[in-house]
């Protein structure tokens, strides 16, 4: 190639894909929602990787959160509500070679889908889960969903939410062999797109939680975290979440915090003074599934549905 010298190599990839390559249809979400900014760090996130498109696939239930897979170019799976955890570890138990996304709300996960977010936890299969949490249900037009704030007046409880909302922090915290909890702020890009990029680094089941607006139905809540920055808390460590320049200089509160510390990590998801932001816990060592599946052997695909069909002739003789 003229201009190069006799001793440079070119190692170019035979395919090199960009945003648009994962980009599906036009986003049909209200202005100013929080969804936008999240499906915008998972594109960057696919690009950066290069992740296969033919190899990447989306799942998700029912709520705003749950169109994501519209709005990739990739495989998906529109589920029913709070069913998006249980036909992703479907996928992932049979397909282990595909790169899983879970996209899930406050009540599609949290509701309804509670059972199967407690046991996907310990699962730990190899998946990234985002929790887009605006502490409504949106879809179905401002109903009280588990993390609604107490006395939020709502179209289910007019005179006010009448339950302390439910901690989906200290609840993922608690589930035994969890292996990735990082929380989140939708208004923040730069660093929402480095903790999305490292739970997807993470072998095991990522689970992030994400403080998303949404300016139809919580804008009060919204608000308030908008415009009171002291009330967020920013996590700091090696192993942490990785701070891009000039990011941190935006929180007045910040913490040294070890995310390899269980006890810690449930203090600061106990303490509802301050919302902690960045990796509260990762264990590397949890057991993953594919370990103690067939036995702990690395099956192929073809010696697995042996497998399935001589059980299943056992039960047809």
């Amino acid at each position: 190639m003229f201009g190069l010298k006799s001793d440079w190599s070119v190692k170019a990839n035979d395919r090199y894909f960009t945003l648009d390559d994962y980009a599906g249809a036009e986003p049909r979400w209200c202005t100013g929602c929080g969804d936008l900014a999240i499906l915008a760090s998972v594109h960057r996130v696919c690009r950066e990787k290069q992740l296969l498109p033919e190899k990447t696939v989306s799942v998700s239930g029912i709520g705003c959160s749950s169109r994501l897979p519209h709005y990739m170019k990739t495989y998906g799976f529109h589920g029913l509500h709070g069913r998006a955890l249980p036909v992703a570890c479907g996928v992932k138990s049979r397909r282990p070679d595909l790169d899983v996304w879970v996209a899930t709300g406050d009540g599609d996960c949290f509701s309804i889908g509670a059972g199967h977010w407690v046991h996907a936890l310990r699962y730990n299969m190899d998946m990234t889960v985002l929790v887009f949490d605006n502490g409504i249900y949106g879809l179905t037009k401002k109903q009280t969903s588990p993390t609604t704030p107490e006395e939020y007046q709502t179209n289910t409880h007019p005179s006010g939410a009448v339950l302390p909302p439910l901690n989906p922090l200290t609840v993922s915290l608690g589930v035994s062999n969890i292996s990735f909890v990082a929380q989140m702020v939708d208004w923040n890009p730069p660093l929402l797109y480095e903790t999305i990029k490292a739970a997807h680094e993470h072998k095991g089941t990522s689970f992030v939680r994400i403080v998303q607006r949404c300016p139809v139905f919580m804008d009060v809540m919204n608000d308030e975290m908008l415009d009171d920055p002291a009330r967020l808390l920013l996590l700091n460590h090696e192993q942490g979440i990785p701070v891009p320049d000039g990011v941190g200089k935006l929180f007045e509160n910040q913490l040294d915090h070890d995310p390899g510390d269980l006890s810690a990590a449930l203090g600061l998801a106990t303490d509802l003074s301050k919302i902690p932001v960045g990796l509260l816990y990762r264990n590397p060592d949890a057991r993953m599934y594919n370990e103690i599946s067939s036995n702990g052997l690395d099956l192929s695909h073809e010696e697995k549905l042996a497998g399935v069909n001589e059980v299943l002739d056992k039960f047809l003789i």
